[in-house]
C-alpha cells in the first residue's frame, strides 16, 4: 500500500486524475519505481538510490537551458527504444527543471504516461512538482510550452535540501515565502521568527515549511485545475520574474531570486495603485531582506521588461494582468497601466 512508505500530506483529486504527495524515508525513496525510466540530470545523477542505475537513466545538463526540446526527445527517444507502454511509468529525479522536463515528455508519450516526482531542490518540493503543469521553454520564453499532467505521486524528502548550493536552496525558499503570503499566516511568521534556524537548514522546520506550502499549492489547484481562475495567484510575483530572467537571460538568474525580486516589485506596484496596504507591504520588504534577496537594481532595461511581459500568459485581450496582494490570503490579479508599470520599475533603479 501507497501508505506503506509515503506519509501522506495532500491528496488532489482534478477530478480526471489524483495525486498524492507525502514524505518518504531516503531509504525507501525508489521502492516500486526500480524498473521505470528514470530521468535526472548530472547534478541529481550522483544522488540516484542504489537501486537505480545510473546507466539506465536519462541525464540530461543540469541548469534551465535544459528545459528545451532538445531534451524532451532524449526522454521520448529512450522510452521509443525501451518499448514503454501505457502501463510504464516516468521517474523526475531532481529539480524543478527535471521535474517540469519529464512530466512534459510523460504527457505527450502515447497521449500520457503515469508520471512520479521525486523533487531534490526546495523550489521543486514546494512548487513545481506539485499540481499538474508541465512545461518548456520556447523562443526564449519561460514555460511558452506545457501541459496539464498529473503526477501520481509526489515523493518528498527533505534530505536532499542539505546537498543544494547556496543560490539554489534560497530560489526554493522564495516560492515557499510566496506560499505563505497567499494562504499562511503561521508559515509568515516563521519566515520572520526562526531566520537562524532556517538559514542553517534546520530539517525539522524545513519539513515544516515544505508541508505548508504543499498545503496551500494543493488547495489554490484543487479549487482551479485549468488556472481559468484564482490558480493565477500563484503567479504572484511571477509576471515580473519571468520578464527578468527572459531579458537577463535564462539562468542568469535563479528562478526563486528573480520570483523575489518579482514579489518586491509586485508589492511596490500594489502600493502605488493603492491596492496594498503600506505595512502589509512592508513587511514583505524586512522578511525578503532578512533573507538578503536582491530586491533593487536588476541591471535591465525598463523597456525591454515591458515587452517580456507582453507576452505573459496571463495577458486577456492584449492586456497584461498582474497578481497584488492586500494581505495574506488576500490576492488579486487586475490589469495595470503601462504608465503605473514603467514607474514602479523604475523606482526599483532598473535602467
Amino acid at each position: 500500500m501507497l501508505e506503506d512508505y509515503l506519509d501522506v500530506w495532500e491528496r488532489i483529486d482534478t477530478g480526471q486524475f489524483t495525486s498524492t504527495v507525502g514524505r518518504v524515508p531516503r531509504v525507501r525513496i525508489a521502492q516500486g519505481l526500480e524498473t521505470a525510466l528514470w530521468v535526472c540530470d548530472t547534478n541529481t545523477v550522483t544522488l540516484l538510490p542504489s537501486a537505480v542505475d545510473a546507466s539506465d537513466c536519462v541525464v540530461i545538463p543540469a541548469g534551465e537551458s535544459s528545459k528545451a526540446w532538445t531534451q524532451v526527445e532524449m526522454v521520448l527517444t529512450e522510452a521509443v527504444r525501451r518499448g514503454l507502454d501505457r502501463n510504464s511509468t516516468i521517474v523526475a529525479f531532481g529539480g524543478g527543471v527535471v521535474c517540469d522536463l519529464a512530466a512534459f515528455a510523460a504527457s505527450v508519450y502515447l497521449r500520457g504516461l503515469r508520471v512520479v516526482l521525486i523533487p531534490t531542490s526546495l523550489l521543486a518540493m514546494v512548487d513545481a512538482a506539485v499540481g499538474g503543469k508541465t512545461g518548456i521553454n520556447f523562443l526564449g520564453y519561460k514555460n511558452m510550452v506545457g501541459t496539464f499532467h498529473t503526477a501520481a505521486e509526489v515523493r518528498i524528502c527533505e534530505d536532499y535540501l542539505l546537498s543544494l548550493s547556496d543560490p539554489e536552496y534560497y530560489s526554493g525558499l522564495a516560492e515557499a515565502i510566496k506560499a505563505a503570503v497567499l494562504g499562511d499566516e503561521d508559515l509568515m511568521i516563521s519566515f520572520e521568527k526562526e531566520v537562524p534556524r532556517i538559514r542553517d537548514r534546520d530539517l525539522e522546520i524545513l519539513t515544516d515549511i515544505c508541508r505548508r506550502s504543499v498545503r496551500v499549492k494543493a488547495d489554490v489547484v484543487r479549487d482551479d485545475y485549468r488556472e481559468h481562475g484564482t490558480r493565477a495567484f500563484l503567479n504572484f510575483g511571477h509576471t515580473f520574474a519571468h520578464a527578468l530572467e527572459t531579458v537577463a537571460g535564462l539562468g542568469s538568474w535563479t528562478h526563486g531570486a528573480a520570483v523575489a525580486w518579482g514579489m518586491a516589485r509586485a508589492v511596490g506596484l500594489g502600493e502605488r495603485i493603492g491596492l496594498t496596504p503600506p505595512e502589509h507591504a512592508n513587511r514583505m520588504r524586512a522578511i525578503l531582506d532578512a533573507y538578503s534577496y536582491r530586491t533593487g537594481d536588476a541591471g535591465v532595461d525598463v523597456d525591454a521588461l515591458i515587452r517580456a511581459m507582453s507576452q505573459d500568459k496571463k495577458r486577456l485581450e492584449g492586456t497584461v494582468r498582474f497578481v497584488l496582494s492586500r494581505g495574506v490570503g488576500d490576492t488579486v490579479v487586475v490589469p495595470v497601466e503601462t504608465a503605473q508599470l514603467r514607474d514602479e520599475l523604475l523606482y526599483a533603479g532598473t535602467k
